[in-house]
């Protein structure tokens, strides 16, 4: 019987963090183990509480959280994970991944692992489209990571603009394509 396959979903500090919970619905329907990273700013969004109910596993807030063994917490993850999906990707978190900064659990996860990494971004338009941002994706798909969406949609400020987190289906469906 072959191993069930393992995502990692990082989520970070967006309105769309309450979408986190439809993608882990969406991977656990394809029999796909679900360990969340939540960054502190996303807890501001969704409870770790609900993330855990849905993915059945413990959640990891911080570098701190104690591991099952031995290897932190994001090393281990890092090293279980056949994906790393993060989702909704901030503009801070795209930034410090283009950047080689590693200050939460989320970002040492992403930076330790050997697994393919897809990044569905979820920002202002203004923020999306902004040179650094742009150059900061760049970089990172230059580097192997991978991107789905953002999509034109409705945005907090009030407006539709492109930044809007891509559609869930479609997010779920790059996560299997992409699964080691």
């Amino acid at each position: 019987m072959p191993r069930q396959k393992e995502v990692i979903l990082g989520v970070t500090g967006s309105i769309a963090a309450y979408k986190a919970c439809e993608i882990i619905n969406g991977l656990r329907k394809r029999h796909i183990n679900v360990t969340v990273v939540m960054t502190k700013e996303a807890q501001e969004f969704i409870t770790p509480l609900a993330l855990q109910a849905l993915s059945a596993n413990k959640v990891i807030c911080d570098l701190f959280t104690p591991a099952e063994h031995a290897s932190p917490a994001h090393i281990s993850l890092a090293e279980k994970a056949d994906l790393v999906l993060i989702a909704p990707a901030t503009a801070n978190v795209v930034a410090k991944l283009a950047c080689g900064i590693a200050d939460d659990a989320l970002t040492c996860l992403a930076l330790s692992t050997r697994a393919p990494v897809v990044i569905a971004c979820a920002m202002n338009e203004k923020m999306f489209k902004h040179k650094i941002t742009s150059e900061n994706i760049a970089r990172l798909k230059k580097l192997g990571y991978r991107f789905v969406g953002p999509k034109v949609g409705h945005l907090v400020c009030g407006g539709r603009g492109m930044g809007h987190l891509a559609d869930v289906a479609e997010i779920v469906k790059e996560a299997i394509k992409n699964l080691k």
